[in-house]
């Protein structure tokens, strides 16, 4: 039985993605260890980490801007080079670091923050549906000022993922009803298409080579 001081940590890090109870005590063994002198720059880190790291106003993409950005946009949503007509639409964080090491992709990004599996409230609550859907409908509103042409659901290819990329497809394409309001007939829907399957089942793109993900981008359908 653990130490009420070392059982709160295990309990802490048991919360990080994929960390159960037995890793995390041996991250709070390690830095039980370690000379005061590195947990005092772990602790330092942690709080440099929360005070200088942005969430992108439009993708959600976490960036670290020591200028006076007031437009809130990463560095990608901010770069005139990129096609603002296209919008990725990917689970995580990481999913995007793959992305652009495969150099393949010059559109703009947005992050869900995970994905879903059945359709109840909880699950939905998730995941950022209602925001990519603004971005759909008011583009005006964001700084990228852009139009959404194309859509590329580039969720991973497992249950979840492809579960996810299918209601989002259905909740987006019921954005434009079929009964002649002429006010919600102004809303352009965007083409949406998803990844070629270059990718293997059950895969994650965060682990796919440049070649895999290059392949997928371009048998995109």
């Amino acid at each position: 039985m653990f130490s009420p001081a070392i059982q709160k940590l295990v309990n802490l890090f048991s919360k990080f993605p994929s960390v159960g109870p037995r890793t995390a005590s041996r991250f709070v063994f390690y830095l039980i260890s370690q000379p005061q002198e590195k947990f005092n720059e772990l602790i330092s880190s942690l709080a440099e980490l929360k005070n200088r790291i942005k969430i992108c106003s439009f993708c959600f993409n976490p960036f670290e801007d020591e200028t006076e950005n007031k437009q809130g946009l990463c560095p990608i949503c901010q770069n005139p080079s990129r096609n603002k007509n296209l919008l990725c639409v990917i689970e995580k964080e990481n999913d995007l670091i793959s992305i652009e090491k495969s150099g393949k992709y010059k559109g703009l990004y947005f992050i869900l923050g995970g994905t879903i599996l059945g359709l109840n409230e909880e699950e939905l609550k998730k995941i950022k549906i209602a925001e990519l859907e603004e971005r759909i409908k008011n583009p005006e509103k964001f700084e990228t000022k852009t139009t959404i042409k194309e859509i590329i659901l580039a969720t991973n290819p497992t249950p979840e993922g492809e579960a996810t990329a299918l209601f989002i497809e259905r909740r987006i394409k019921s954005l434009q009803p079929a009964d002649g309001n002429e006010i919600q007939n102004k809303i352009e829907i965007p083409k949406i298409t998803r990844l070629g399957r270059g990718l293997p089942t059950g895969g994650e793109l965060e682990y796919a080579d440049d070649e895999t993900l290059s392949g997928a981008f371009d048998s995109r359908k």
